[in-house]
């Protein structure tokens, strides 16, 4: 299968002047996606989707992009035998999937994605 990016996150403090930044910079549109986040409308062909999203708690501001795998407890795990470590353990999305994130041994940090299949 491979391993995509499936999914970028911009993460910032205000997400209704993130999506207006955006906007006026690149045309994006966005539609609010709970409490949080704001789905990305790229209007393109091409490229991935992706949310801007305002946690209100620490990281406020990063850039994330999540990599789609079969097996997220396994590509953790081969995470730590790596070097890497892991920074939000598997967690669950109900109705859509799980994604956990990791930093690598560079300290850079990475999402992983698994769909939920049906």
């Amino acid at each position: 299968m491979g391993n995509p990016v499936v999914h970028f996150e911009i993460g910032g403090r205000d997400r209704e002047k993130a999506s207006a930044f955006y906007s006026d910079l690149f045309g994006w549109s966005t539609t609010d996606y709970g409490p949080y986040s704001k789905d990305v409308h790229t209007a393109a062909e091409r490229g991935i989707t992706g949310h801007l999203t305002a946690l209100g708690h620490e990281p406020h501001n990063y850039v994330m992009i999540y990599v789609e795998v079969e097996d997220i407890p396994l590509y953790l795990q081969k995470v730590e035998t790596l070097g890497g470590q892991v920074v939000i353990p598997h967690t669950e999305v109900p109705g859509q999937g799980s994604f956990a994130w990791f930093n690598d041994i560079d300290g850079n940090t990475l999402g992983l994605w698994q769909s939920t299949t049906e």
